[in-house]
C-alpha cells in the first residue's frame, strides 16, 4: 500500500498551497525559486495548523501551511509556533 502522503489527493493539496504563493506562516519570508531540492533547509513544506498528532486533518487545505522544511522541523508539534530569540546587540 502506498502511504497517503505520497497518494493523489495529498499532491493535491501540496501543489495548492504552493501555487497560492504565500509567504511562509511561521518565518514570514518567501521561498527561494532556486532551491530545488527538496532536502533543503529553505525548501517548500507543507505544514499543517493544527499537527496531525492533535487531530488535524492531513487533507483539509483550510489546516495546510506553506513552511520552509526548517521552520516545519524545528516546530514539530507544537500548536504554535516557536518564538525565535534575537541576540542582543553587539556594544
Amino acid at each position: 500500500m502506498v502511504g497517503i502522503r505520497n497518494g493523489r489527493p495529498y499532491r493535491r493539496v501540496v501543489a495548492a498551497q504552493k501555487a497560492l504563493g504565500l509567504p511562509r506562516w511561521i518565518c514570514g519570508h518567501n521561498i527561494a525559486v532556486n532551491v530545488d531540492c527538496q532536502r533543503h533547509p529553505l525548501a517548500f513544506t507543507l505544514d499543517h495548523e493544527v499537527p496531525l498528532s492533535k487531530g488535524g486533518s492531513l487533507l483539509d487545505p483550510a489546516n495546510a501551511r506553506s513552511a520552509h522544511r526548517r521552520c516545519n522541523s524545528a516546530r514539530g508539534n507544537r500548536t504554535t509556533p516557536r518564538v525565535q530569540q534575537r541576540a542582543s546587540r553587539r556594544w
